[in-house]
């Protein structure tokens, strides 16, 4: 079986190394880049299985990159960060991040938590359900695609496509903010609560939800979410 490749975006040569070896370690294969534009070169050339990036890169805001990693190359992105706030991490979840790791860290968290992640991504594509209709529109999971009942595409992101999912699999069950944090991962609290808050309220505007009174993606309030659509998966 061939090794997941795992990049690494760190400009501390100590932080590239220290991952790199946990990883390798764990029988991942790694490439580390201190720059972004080196890193963003190799996109073109090799497709990660999961990329790690730090936030203050010396050429390019790491937030921006994060945004185009989750929407352009479905890869999952953890944030690997000495930006301890709630704001950033909140807004890197927002932007499209799967998880947010501050540093320091211990590197064998690190591991589980891409193991983690490789886990949830799996699982999916064991069921063979890439793609779900429900009230008019495609999610396409392979592309990362919302399409309308007349052609129109909208991409979304994969921390977005992991919220869509797991409405579409569990059609008219509330979902309660516990099951939400169990299923998708991440540690509990204002910061998760958020992140899932804006991933939804997302969702609600690509699925082109009235905001005032949405009726696919309905909030119960005090309780959780449900989804009302019908779902065909194909």
């Amino acid at each position: 079986m061939s090794q997941l490749l795992v990049s690494i975006l760190d400009d501390e040569p100590e932080i590239r190394q220290i991952l790199s070896d946990a990883l390798e370690d764990a029988g991942f294969r790694t490439q580390t880049f201190a720059r972004a534009t080196e890193f963003e070169a190799s996109l073109r050339k090799n497709t990660p299985a999961v990329c790690l990036v730090d936030l203050s890169l010396p050429d390019k805001d790491g937030l921006t990159l994060v945004h185009r990693l989750a929407l352009e190359q479905g890869a999952i992105v953890i944030i690997v960060s000495g930006r301890a706030q709630v704001q950033d991490r909140v807004t890197g979840l927002e932007l499209g991040a799967d998880d947010y790791i501050i540093k320091p860290f211990d590197p064998t968290e690190v591991v589980a938590r891409v193991r983690a992640h490789l886990r949830k991504e799996k699982a999916p594509a064991q069921s063979q359900h890439e793609t779900a209709s429900f009230n008019g529109w495609i999610a396409n999971f392979e592309s990362y695609v919302l399409e309308d009942s007349e052609g129109e595409q909208t991409p979304f992101s994969h921390a977005e496509a992991e919220v869509l999912r797991l409405f579409l699999e569990s059609p008219k069950r509330l979902i309660s903010r516990a099951q939400m944090q169990e299923m998708l991962g991440g540690a509990a609290g204002e910061s998760f609560d958020r992140a899932m808050d804006v991933r939804i309220s997302r969702l609600r505007t690509k699925l082109k939800e009235d905001p005032k009174n949405p009726q696919l993606i309905k909030t119960i309030y005090g309780a959780g979410y449900i989804f009302l659509g019908e779902v065909d998966w194909s």
